[in-house]
């Protein structure tokens, strides 16, 4: 657990750091947001590789499994982040409408039910790489670290008004 919360600014600055665009569309930003992601990607992936205690079989087997599915939840990340941007935007302005409200809260729902039916559809395939038991590690560990980014994200961002 201590791993983990050594990660937790890093994330969340990369997680905000993708809604960034919407403010400012400067090259070098774009660039240096681009290593910190890089950075957040690998803190993560040693973590999960530290915390897997994998087989050099179990390895080979996992690891392509655990790059596509971060590359799927980067789609969602992107679509939590452009939704976390236009709220900042309507709450900034302080015109924030029912129905942008009403927009919002269906795309966070669509997000979350995303996110499950993603980790749903890598249950079989990680079932065929690895026993039972580190599937369930691994879940476990995925669910620590965006439970981790969810909080910090929950502590951030400002009530509607």
């Amino acid at each position: 657990m201590k791993i983990l919360k050594m990660l937790i600014l890093p994330i969340v600055c990369g997680t905000l750091a993708i809604a960034a665009p919407v403010y400012a569309a400067e090259s070098a930003l774009a660039t240096n947001m681009q290593i910190l992601l890089d950075k957040v990607k690998a803190d993560k992936k040693l973590v999960v590789a530290k915390n897997m205690q994998l087989s050099d079989a179990e390895s080979k087997a996992f690891w392509p499994i655990y790059d596509a599915y971060q590359k799927d939840l980067m789609k969602l990340d992107e679509r939590m982040a452009k939704m976390i941007g236009s709220y900042a935007q309507a709450y900034n302005s302080g015109s924030m409408t029912d129905q942008q409200a009403h927009t919002l809260i269906n795309e966070a729902i669509d997000i979350d039910a995303a996110e499950a039916a993603l980790r749903k559809s890598y249950v079989p395939k990680l079932n065929k790489a690895l026993p039972a038991k580190k599937v369930a590690r691994y879940l476990q560990l995925e669910n620590k670290i965006r439970a981790v980014i969810r909080v910090e994200l929950a502590d951030r961002i400002p009530l509607v008004e």
